[in-house]
């Protein structure tokens, strides 16, 4: 983003760049941490998972490729576009996955990503990162806007949505291209200072997802 004479950065190029990607620990007994070239195999399972492949549209070829992927994220880190972590134990294998997509560190936004394995899903990790992903992003980088777009077939990410703080802001008609078509899609979004959690309904009135 480029801004008008006058109007600084919200954040300075070369502050992610500059340090490396921090651990933040989430808790009961996970952590989110940078992605490590034996994490291979959980990045092919969650490519080969029905429900990751069918919302987060990606595909792994094989072992080789999901170790090129893993290399990309760190490229990206370093070209602050990026920053993917690994949900984990501490000392474990990744069992899922929480991000953020097109880093603008100039207009201080960029787009929140998670997904989990089968085996960790239905105990409340994915909201526990995506607020310590946000906490992150907004507080210590210093971004001042995050957003969060899912299908409206999935309603499961409004719920995280909302408990983790990203208010519904509307919904853009036909926005995703699935296997199945063209999906409308929920925006969310959390600003610099908005509480962890969204009071009031996760769907608007008027508007219910399916799923």
């Amino acid at each position: 983003m480029t801004h008008s004479a006058g109007i600084p950065d919200v954040v300075p190029a070369g502050r992610m760049a500059g340090r490396a990607q921090p651990v933040l620990a989430l808790h009961p007994g996970l952590e989110l941490r940078p992605w490590r070239a034996d994490d291979a195999g959980a990045l092919l399972g969650a490519a080969r998972d029905p429900a990751i492949r069918r919302w987060n549209l990606f595909t792994v070829a094989d072992t080789a490729d999901a170790r090129a992927r893993i290399a990309r994220m760190h490229e990206r880190w370093r070209a602050e576009t990026g920053a993917v972590w690994a949900v984990a134990r501490p000392g474990g294998q990744a069992t899922g996955l929480a991000g953020l997509n097109d880093i603008d560190l100039a207009g201080g936004t960029a787009e929140v990503v998670y997904w989990l394995l089968p085996g960790a899903r239905g105990a409340g990790a994915a909201v526990r990162a995506t607020r310590r992903l946000a906490r992150w992003a907004l507080d210590d980088l210093g971004l001042h806007r995050l957003r969060l777009c899912h299908s409206t077939a999935n309603p499961a990410s409004c719920r995280v949505a909302a408990r983790a703080g990203f208010g519904y802001e509307g919904t853009q008609r036909g926005a995703l291209l699935h296997a199945d078509g063209w999906h409308d899609q929920h925006l969310h979004a959390r600003l610099a200072g908005d509480p962890e959690e969204c009071a009031g309904p996760v769907v608007p009135a008027g508007e219910v997802a399916s799923g």
